[in-house]
């Protein structure tokens, strides 16, 4: 049996996500296999699965979309296994994978056969993880296991209201009831978990998915994710500077036509991670920010210029994403050291260091600019030149160096007077915290305007287009 796309949710969302007229099914004959508990009695078209092919402006995607009036869209042997089916051609032809997640969860009338194609899910996801990109948006209950599914997939979206999100239920929880804290709801897994990029109606949703499909590599090996450029190559960024504190704002400006794709957006607010184009190749970009605008150019959120757990979780997870499908990496720095609470403290350390190995583990291009302060380990770790940018720049306002000027003067001077203290704090911040001097040593590269920000990194990442780099030979890094 196959569908009508006027009949069911499923197939209206992939209607609405592809090009007009695109979608081929695969597998609209397939039904469930089991007879255990009268199944053979109950009608199940697709297996609650509708799967296929399509296009989203002009690139290749395969799709699942699940069917919650077939068992309530419950995963069984042949609907775990249609969706494997849908990941072997994707990985064949090097085209992501999206999936459209409405479920009850693993079927009970079919137990072990279920489990065991549900397994085979998982493993599907893992052979595919840096090969294609994989894509979960969630319309309804994604609940138990399912939960793992957009866990292994690279970006993950969720419909504002109906979505629910979750490995324990809510009420599940010790302590907790749903009314005080629903932990299934997209507000508190975009905000709080960090798993969802992005939240909205069904509508938004589906578009944002059409935005992001057009900004990334379709796979590992193939870049189509070029776009023309018709934004002025020299263009001078006037107001850049003004936007070093909200690095989202700076970001869009530094982009072609003002293009910035936004991930993780409500979580770890800090660390600002997204796409931009610069001259029509997509680059990835990781930025501190101090301080966020609204429309109104009012703040309404602050934040001290430190490195966060969850900030470094997050940056983590986007450069590992870009450094497997060869996306280069630009950054925007502005800090001064670490959280300093004693929750942070717990995961610290840890965050840090795994934060500093991907940055230094990852091959694509690496370009950073210091916008702001840059202070210590803590400014080490986020893409400096000695972990392996291949380009610096800073602005004539950047402080480079261990700590602030003032604080390293009284530490060194902790017996002096006030005049005394703030001589020696101007010549500790002229002789080792200016951009200047960390040039003439050469870990600045140039120091450059705000306003030709713009020029500077697009002439980096074309200089840097044939980067080629070898490392030692090893299975894996274990950080």
């Amino acid at each position: 049996m196959s569908y009508n796309v006027t009949e069911n949710s499923a197939s209206k969302r992939i209607a609405a996500m592809l090009d007009q007229g695109s979608f081929v099914e695969i597998g609209g004959a397939v039904t469930a296999r089991n007879t255990d508990f009268n199944m053979q009695e109950k009608d199940t078209p697709a297996d609650g699965v509708i799967t296929g092919y399509g296009v989203i402006d002009g690139n290749l995607v395969y799709v699942y979309s699940q069917d919650a009036t077939v068992l309530k869209g419950s995963i069984g042997e042949m609907h775990a296994k249609k969706i494997a089916n849908i990941y072997d051609m994707a990985m064949k032809m090097g085209a992501p994978v999206i999936g459209l997640v409405d479920c009850a969860g693993l079927r009970l009338q079919e137990a072990t056969d279920a489990l065991e194609a549900f397994g085979g899910l998982y493993y599907k996801q893992a052979m595919a993880s840096g090969v294609i990109p994989q894509i979960t948006a969630i319309f309804g209950m994604c609940g138990g296991g399912l939960a793992i599914v957009p866990g292994l997939t690279d970006f993950t979206f969720m419909e504002s209201t109906d979505g629910k999100l979750f490995v324990n239920s809510p009420n599940a929880l010790e302590g907790n009831e749903i009314s005080k804290c629903d932990t299934s709801s997209a507000d508190y897994q975009a905000k709080e978990a960090g798993l969802v990029d992005g939240i909205g109606t069904e509508a938004e949703i589906l578009g944002q998915i059409r935005s992001l499909v057009a900004m990334i590599p379709s796979n590992n090996e193939d870049d189509a994710s070029y776009d023309e450029c018709t934004d002025d190559l020299n263009r001078v960024c006037a107001d850049l500077a003004n936007a070093g504190e909200d690095t989202a704002i700076a970001l869009a400006m530094l982009s072609d036509s003002s293009v910035f794709f936004e991930t993780k957006k409500a979580f770890a607010k800090d660390m600002v991670t997204g796409f931009i184009r610069l001259n029509g190749m997509t680059v990835g970009a990781v930025a501190n920010r101090t301080k966020v605008y609204d429309a109104a150019g009012s703040v309404v959120e602050e934040f001290d210029a430190v490195l966060s757990v969850e900030g470094c979780k997050k940056a983590i997870d986007f450069v590992n994403f870009c450094d497997a499908f060869n996306v280069p990496v630009l950054t925007l720095t502005n800090v001064t050291g670490f959280a300093a609470t004693k929750e942070a403290e717990k995961n610290m350390a840890r965050a840090t260091a795994r934060m500093t190995y991907t940055f230094a583990n990852a091959s694509v291009p690496k370009v950073n600019v210091i916008v702001g302060k840059a202070y210590g380990s803590a400014y080490v770790a986020m893409n400096s030149k000695s972990i392996g940018a291949d380009m610096v720049y800073a602005w004539p306002t950047a402080e480079i160096g261990m700590m602030d000027s003032k604080l390293a003067a009284k530490i060194m001077y902790a017996d002096a007077d006030a005049a005394t203290l703030n001589e020696k704090a101007a010549e500790y911040k002229e002789l080792q915290s200016s951009p200047m001097s960390a040039a003439r040593r050469g870990y600045v590269d140039a120091i450059i305007d705000p306003a030709d920000t713009r020029k500077y990194v697009i002439g980096a990442f074309e200089m840097l287009f044939t980067k080629r780099e070898d490392r030692p030979a090893k299975k894996h890094g274990t950080v």
